[in-house]
């Protein structure tokens, strides 16, 4: 080689001649890396005679930081390892350097790779990249050097997986030395595991590929891939592309999602809060939801809220129980010793970011927070119209805390939402005394009794907000030793239909005290409502019965039927009505007649006693018949224990009267004949 005459036959001749002339520059050095021979490409590469390069090592070419990795590269080779590729700097003059991607492969004598490591010597070749071919190293060096980065090719004909630019530390950590395809697949994420294997199936018929997963990397750590690749046909054909761990924007992304979230949550919480505080009924609610449901909201460990009485604070009976405020509940509602008489006072807010500073401004105040475990305050007062302070809400925090201009801004929001709400009870509270004044008013007192007849009447107030209806009830002594027995319900609530049931229960007492017919009674109390040009309906039940004969003469309009009970069993009895009070002004109304027996009880009720909308008519009518059969023979504690049931609940005003004929040692002798003694069904 290098102008001698080779021995041997042709073809060593022709080897020793492209050896020579090959394009790319090459060299065969010893096993101490001294090179024997060096083509022409190689001598033109560095400008030197062959005569100058022979017995010089060949890693002695490289620039002098990477010689030793020269050196190091011809060892592997050497052991076995030829087959990897380095990418070194060659010291082409003393100024310059190129970049080169060296191989090297141990021969024989015969051009061979041993099997062992014992080469007589090692064909280096030195593949030097162009100006384009650095320029895409450097891009790709700067990509993955000390990135979340892998530039990486699959050999589709075996599964085999490479750096193209040498390791990399995240290549490290999903691959380390493990380069088969199937052994990393292995540790992808359960639930993306189908969907990277059925797109990887897909490259491997040509086709592009792309895909987000999530992967374990070698320490444990799950990691997030963004993974993107070319197909690229050859000899064999690959998979070219870039690998790029997202997992710090995936967790960006979950964590503006919570906060998202979070944030939708809370102006849900705010908007349902904030309609809870405008249709609350009551004092103590008010006060309840300042305590206890706005806590979320500003992160608090416990909220106080108190309203002034009688110049006094006062706390909800809830947070009595919850305890830890005997201190302050009845404490003077003027007393500027401590934050919220002052803040009462003067209706200014004040927030206290530590104890020290509310030690400070408020000495007083020290003996209260001994047992107090909070380190922040905020005290707003609860404001109405006026200029006086309806009460004052406190909200602790556990650790120091700044209250944000937002949250000071939603504090006294929610503030002036109660103190509306506070007017607004108090409003509705005037209200209801005054409504209840007329209807107690307008009922009977104490009705009439008889000494053949047991007779017990309930009204029960509705419990739903501050609803005041128009049920009543009435007891009508009528001449001819008969009796008029009256339940009805006006339709509507408040001082309105109180008014309307007492004007109702007049007229009907004024017709009946002229007329024995309840169907003429109810006709003319009908005509007198639709005369007045009023809106007033009204439902009711009249039954005037005979005392000597037990005879009932029934005229109803739109009520309830009326329950009939004996000892262990009783049964509804439906007179045939008309329409309400109220709608039609000619209705003529039918008189039903029936017979109570001596020892039956007789039910007389308004709606609201055995209908609501999660009870029917028919399952509330069977509750009563059944409890009015085991109790029906004391009529007053029927009353009270029907009214203990109330089996549509208390939605509603519940009027009731209950009447038992008493038994006689022998009934009259139309009693004993009429065919219409009462037959009940099992209870």
């Amino acid at each position: 080689m290098n102008g001698k005459r080779a021995s041997g036959g042709g073809s060593e001749d022709a080897l020793a001649e492209a050896f020579r002339h090959a394009p790319e520059p090459m060299a065969v050095t010893g096993t101490d890396g001294a090179i024997q021979h060096a083509n022409h490409a190689l001598t033109e590469l560095f400008g030197r005679e062959a005569d100058e390069l022979t017995g010089r090592p060949w890693f002695e070419l490289l620039d002098s930081a990477d010689v030793e990795h020269g050196t190091r590269a011809h060892g592997d080779a050497l052991s076995g390892k030829w087959h990897r590729r380095s990418r070194l700097r060659l010291a082409v003059t003393d100024k310059s350097s190129r970049l080169a991607e060296v191989r090297l492969r141990p021969v024989d004598g015969d051009g061979a790779v041993p099997d062992d490591a014992s080469a007589p010597a090692v064909v280096v070749l030195l593949h030097v990249l162009s100006t384009e071919e650095t320029d895409l190293r450097v891009v790709g060096d700067l990509r993955t050097d000390n990135s979340d980065s892998v530039l990486w090719s699959l050999d589709l004909s075996n599964g085999r997986l490479r750096e193209l630019f040498g390791p990399t530390p995240l290549g490290g950590l999903l691959a380390g030395n493990d380069r088969d395809l199937e052994r990393i697949l292995e540790r992808i994420h359960p639930d993306d595991n189908a969907r990277v294997r059925d797109a990887m199936a897909a490259s491997f018929t040509g086709r592009d590929y792309e895909q987000r997963f999530r992967i374990f990397d070698r320490l444990g750590d799950e990691r997030s891939l963004h993974v993107r690749a070319r197909f690229v046909p050859g000899q064999p054909d690959r998979l070219v592309g870039i690998i790029d761990d997202v997992t710090e924007h995936v967790q960006l992304v979950r964590r503006l999602a919570d906060r998202r979230r979070t944030e939708a949550e809370h102006g849900r919480l705010v908007t349902e809060l904030s309609s809870k505080l405008v249709s609350a009924t009551t004092v103590d609610k008010v006060m309840d939801l300042l305590s206890e449901e706005f806590l979320p909201i500003f992160g608090g460990v416990y909220a106080l809220a108190l309203y002034v009485e009688e110049g006094v604070l006062r706390t909800s009976p809830s947070a009595r129980e919850r305890g830890n405020t005997h201190r302050i509940d009845g404490r003077r509602a003027d007393d500027t010793d401590f934050p919220m008489g002052a803040v009462i006072q003067d209706r200014q807010p004040r927030f206290f970011e530590s104890r020290a500073e509310i030690a400070s401004r408020f000495p007083a105040a020290v003996d209260l927070m001994r047992s107090a475990r909070g380190q922040a305050w905020a005290t707003v007062p609860i404001f109405g119209d006026g200029k006086i302070a309806l009460g004052v809400w406190q909200m602790v925090w556990d650790r120091p805390h700044h209250a944000s201009r937002d949250e000071r801004a939603l504090m006294l929001t929610f503030a002036g939402l109660a103190g509306q709400a506070l007017q607004r009870i108090k409003a509705q509270q005037a209200e209801l005394e005054l409504a209840d004044a007329v209807q107690r008013r307008m009922l009977p007192r104490q009705v009439a009794s008889f000494p053949d007849m047991d007779i017990a009447t309930k009204y029960l107030p509705s419990r739903a907000e501050w609803r005041i209806c128009g049920d009543f009830y009435d007891v009508i002594e009528l001449p001819d030793n008969k009796v008029g027995l009256l339940v009805g319900d006006v339709q509507g609530h408040g001082v309105e239909a109180a008014a309307a049931m007492g004007q109702i229960r007049v007229a009907f007492r004024a017709y009946a005290s002229n007329q024995s017919d309840p169907g003429v009674v109810l006709g003319e109390t009908n005509r007198l409502l639709t005369e007045t040009g009023e809106i007033v309906f009204a439902t009711c039940g009249y039954l005037v019965v005979d005392r000597a004969s037990g005879v009932m003469q029934a005229a109803w309009a739109g009520q309830p039927p009326a329950v009939l009970a004996t000892q262990g069993a009783y049964e509804l009895w439906s007179p045939e009505t008309g329409p309400p009070l109220g709608v039609l002004a000619d209705t003529e109304y039918t008189v039903t007649t029936r017979v109570l027996a001596p020892g039956t009880t007789l039910l007389l009720c308004s709606d609201g006693l055995v209908e609501s909308s999660d009870v029917t008519m028919q399952d509330g009518l069977a509750q009563v018949g059944e409890a009015l059969a085991q109790h029906g023979e004391d009529p007053n504690a029927a009353a009270q224990v029907l009214a203990e049931m109330a089996p549509a609940g208390r939605g509603d005003d519940i009027a009731l009267l209950i009447t038992r004929m008493i038994p006689r040692a022998t009934p009259p002798p139309e009693q004993a004949e009429s065919p219409e003694n009462i037959s009940v069904h099992q209870g």
